[in-house]
């Protein structure tokens, strides 16, 4: 259809497409599929389906809007880790909304992500200011797990070889129901105890544990003193995770302050929308000497190749997934668009801006109090913060009620006791009409007058904060709207994200993120919702989340499907945990051994071992593809103990592979389940499904084939989809707001803190799908091989092509080997990589799955202009690896091993290099206007304590 949104998101048009076409000698797009894709798994457009015909930008907006207004606008005064909160507009114009922001990738090449390198060490720096602990990494992916992680880390790090850890009885509940599901399958026993009000806390913990958790403040609100407990457990020589409220602690004692081992916890009220459970930064601090048990990311500074310093990715080689089998954790993503949020509410509000924010939080609560104290109510407990738990005269229901009539909502703590969590958007009005809902008179307002308090009320003064934090200039400077604004444009402008260029990552798919998709997240009815509101404040929320369900288990060949997975690694391992469950359910819980191919993602293996399996690893032959005759052994040396097999399709070396039909039955015949990986779906839809390769359950990634944004490292959405005899043990929720599943109910335990994790951001997806329609879902993935095959044919004279399948072809991405490059001129990866910043591209991925090696995908989305452009770039780079070889550039002085090349470099009198200032910044003409200029030189990277420099202060003077 002339005009349409699938034209506009695929960058080839028809034109395009026949250039390409006539360079692979086919005959048209399909004839090239037919080859590539094996005929045994092919399948052909259905008749009928549930995606309906693809929507116009317009009619997709507008029927958004209908869903929209289907979710009740109350005010959210349920609290649990969730919070409404005002984000500042020049956060909102100049971040979310911004593609400088959301379109980039993780910050593995450090050259090229300066700004959010900053912005995430400002994140670090400001974590460990309020927890008053070290070392805080990157993000996690939500407060409930992060509470794992900690578990996790003590696990590791205690003296004790216990397998008991003590769980804090005023744990908020969807942590319990997350933690409760993870340790289960770990074999670690969870013992909750009221650790508050102990007389004999030492008893309360009892003996032999190998660490305990506190919520603080507690999830009814409760502030108290955990030092005796930290003493306890470090007298066992156990490890204490303590969950705090960032925000409280402007005004409390830290973690830190008290002992704590471990600080998690979400930076969700810092400016970051509830949107219905997600996204959110979770965070993670440590004490010293645990710096290397932390999962996930750290940033850290190092030096560039002029002796300047510079930001990278610290510790890289010890990141959880990468470990495969031996791996801790399996987080393989952060929250970075969030935590770029989160950091900048505190860079823009300052220490004194977010002690008033908490002062004033503190001060309505106190008042809402005092005014139901003053007509005879009971509060559960006079030390809060926020949160205040009510005994009701009557039955609670009744509270809960009155209190919707007046379009609030409140929370049902026990049915004689409702709970009240105000924050910074709370009014004096919105305190009324809550005190009438208890059943005060209505006619009295509630006045507000905020003094200047560094303390609250009810709380022990032995609690109050004295520590100072967020004393850098980066957090007491930039206050006006201007300095904010141009802050986070300079630090835009040291990166590089798709509004740039092409970003070539093979395994990423970083496609085009419409800005029609991207236009639901910020409104109101989407992203002031709490996670917990009632079914009938959220139905258009559930009405969409149902249709996408649909939509992804039609195009994936399954039954049933649960977004709540909030990342990749998590749907994997919500997958497997689903395989544990319907093993054990059908008496079978020796079946513990996952088959994992040598070319998998790192974390298969990871998140294998934390679902309680056994990783065999199967080799592959020398095309790439599993050995079947490995396969087979492995199958029978392991038959009556075989749980799983994991699989990506097509094959993390980029090939479709013929023998999955025998793959997948061979492990059927022995009794196990087959998890195909969905990472690379996007060479796969609308011309074969997983479910019909034999697979039993997936994970997809929303924010690869269905166009939600990297954000620079995170969010991501990770959908897992079954088979109906798998359905059942897909991830549940005890505070979900609905039991009619598409695929059924969900009765497996929690995976993520929210009931559909990054709830507010799957309208990306469903407006992408909506769009798209079926056909145009299919036409991408032609798209997308076509330029895979095309980048292959046109650069496999310069570098071979490592690993092919049918006809020469590959799917839709393609693995350049650039070792012969190194035997012939001694350049590296390394060198390629660094210099394509110099020809205005992001490196493709480097040494992943083979090292040594570039993977190359180009997405749909990408122009016939861009992808020669980039083909012609790496060409010129082969010829300038040969001057090298023909001696006419030293080994150790040439424009690859020097790349890549600042400003600053080429400037001034001396130029000591034996080629040109021209070929080191202009290596092609078209540069010359159109310049990316990077901020630093090549990054050190050495790996070692002596890089691990993570609450240094920002350096605001790069360029």
């Amino acid at each position: 259809m002339s005009g349409s949104f699938a034209q506009r998101h695929i960058g080839l048009d028809a034109a395009a497409q026949r250039t390409m076409l006539d360079a692979l000698g086919y005959a048209d797009v399909e004839a090239l599929l037919t080859t590539a894709v094996p005929a045994s798994i092919h399948v052909q457009p259905r008749p009928t389906s549930d995606i309906p015909p693809a929507a116009t930008e317009a009619e997709t907006l507008a029927q958004l809007r209908v869903l929209a207004s289907q979710n009740h606008a109350a005010r959210p005064m349920i609290g649990l880790g969730y919070y409404d909160t005002f984000t500042p507009s020049v956060i909102t114009r100049n971040v979310l909304e911004n593609p400088s922001w959301y379109t980039a990738y993780t910050p593995y090449q450090p050259e090229i992500s300066q700004g959010r390198l900053e912005a995430l060490i400002n994140f670090q720096t400001m974590v460990t200011d309020l927890t008053g602990l070290t070392t805080a990494n990157a993000s996690m992916l939500d407060e409930s797990t992060a509470v794992v992680e900690g578990m996790l880390v003590a696990r590791r790090a205690s003296k004790s070889r216990s397998n008991v850890f003590v769980m804090d009885a005023d744990t908020l509940p969807q942590t319990k129901a997350v933690i409760g599901h993870r340790a289960e399958a770990l074999g670690i026993e969870l013992r909750y105890a009221d650790l508050a009000h102990a007389d004999d806390v030492g008893a309360v913990i009892g003996e032999d544990i190998f660490g305990a958790f506190v919520q603080y403040p507690g999830a009814s609100g409760h502030i108290w003193d955990p030092s005796d407990v930290v003493t306890a457990v470090h007298a066992q020589g156990g490890v204490v995770v303590a969950a705090a409220d960032l925000l409280a602690l402007t005004l409390l004692r830290s973690p830190g302050s008290f002992g704590a081992d471990v600080a998690v916890g979400t930076t969700q009220r810092f400016g970051v929308p509830m949107g219905f459970g997600g996204p959110h930064a979770g965070y993670m601090a440590v004490r010293a000497g645990l710096e290397r048990q932390l999962p996930g990311r750290l940033v850290g500074v190092s030096k560039d190749a002029a002796g300047q310093p510079a930001y990278r990715l610290s510790l890289q080689t010890r990141e959880q997934h990468i470990r495969r089998e031996k791996a801790t954790s399996n987080i393989c993503t952060a929250q970075v668009l969030l935590a770029v949020m989160a950091s900048m509410y505190a860079v823009y509000h300052g220490p004194a801006g977010l002690r008033e924010i908490a002062s004033e939080v503190a001060q309505k609560a106190e008042a809402l109090a005092e005014r139901l104290r003053s007509y005879g109510l009971a509060l559960v407990s006079d030390s809060f913060f926020d949160t205040i738990r009510v005994v009701t005269p009557g039955p609670a229901s009744r509270v809960i009620a009155r209190a919707r009539s007046k379009g609030y909502q409140l929370y049902e703590a026990d049915e004689a006791t409702v709970a009240v969590s105000v924050d910074e958007t709370t009014t004096a009005d919105d305190l009324a009409a809550v005190a009438w809902a208890f059943g005060l008179p209505e006619s009295e307002e509630l006045q507000l007058s905020f003094a200047e308090s560094n303390a609250i009320a009810g709380v022990p003064v032995e609690l109050n904060r004295v520590e100072e934090f967020l004393t850098h200039p980066v957090f007491n400077t930039h206050h006006s709207e201007t300095a904010m604004m141009r802050y986070l444009k300079v630090l835009a402008d040291r990166d590089y994200a798709l509004d740039r260029g092409m970003i070539p990552l093979g395994s990423c798919t970083m496609k085009l993120n419409a800005a029609t998709e991207m236009a639901a997240v910020s409104w109101p009815e989407f992203s002031r919702v709490h996670p917990f509101a009632p079914e009938a404040d959220v139905r258009g929320y559930l009405v969409m989340i149902e249709q996408l369900e649909r939509w992804l288990a039609e195009v994936t060949g399954y039954d049933a499907v649960s977004l709540q997975p909030n990342a990749g690694s998590q749907g994997e391992l919500a997958g497997l945990l689903a395989i544990r469950g319907y093993h054990h359910a059908n008496g079978e819980t020796e079946r513990t051994v996952c088959l994992i191919p040598s070319s998998a993602h790192g974390t298969n293996a990871a998140s294998a071992v934390l679902a309680g399996m056994k990783v065999v690893v199967v080799a592959c032959d020398e095309a790439g593809n599993v050995d079947l005759d490995d396969l087979r052994a492995k199958i029978s040396a392991h038959a009556e103990l075989l749980s799983a097999l994991m699989i990506t399709y097509p094959s993390t070396h980029g090939v479709y592979e013929h023998d999955v039909l025998e793959i997948t039955q061979a492990v059927h015949d022995a009794g196990g389940q087959v998890y195909v990986d969905g990472a690379n779906l996007n060479a796969l839809l609308g011309y074969a499904r997983f479910g019909d390769l034999g697979g039993d359950v997936s994970h997809l990634n929303l924010h690869k084939t269905f166009a939600i944004p990297h954000g620079g490292g995170g969010p991501g959405v990770g959908p897992v989809a079954a088979k109906a005899h798998l359905a059942p043990y897909l991830p549940g929720h005890e505070m979900q707001q609905r039991e009619d599943h598409a695929g059924g109910v969900f009765s497996g335990g929690a995976v993520a803190g929210a009931p559909h994790g990054s709830a507010s951001i799957l309208p990306i997806s469903w407006a992408y799908m909506r769009m798209m329609g079926a056909e145009g879902l299919r036409d991408a993935t032609a798209a997308a091989v076509l330029s895979a095959n095309y980048i292959a044919s046109r650069l496999r004279d310069y570098y071979p092509v490592l690993y092919t399948g049918e006809g020469g072809l590959v799917a839709h991405e393609c693995i350049l080997d650039l070792r012969p490059l190194k035997e012939s001129t001694g350049i590296t990866v390394d060198d390629v990589a660094k210099r394509l910043v110099d020809y205005g591209f992001h490196s493709p991925t480097m040494s992943f799955p083979v090292a040594g090696t570039l993977m190359v995908e180009p997405t749909e989305s990408e122009d016939l202009g861009e992808i020669d452009r980039f083909i012609e770039a790496m060409i010129a780079i082969k010829a300038e690896a040969d001057r090298v070889a023909a001696g006419e550039w030293p080994a150790n002085d040439n424009p690859l091993v020097n790349a890549p090349h600042t400003a600053q470099s080429v400037v001034g009198d001396e130029w000591a290099h034996p080629y040109s200032r021209e070929i080191a910044v202009y290596p092609v003409p078209t540069l010359v206007r159109n310049k990316y200029w990077v901020p630093v030189r090549r990054i050190d990277q050495a790996h070692g304590d002596r890089n691990l420099v993570c609450s240094c202060p920002p350096i605001e003077a790069f360029a």
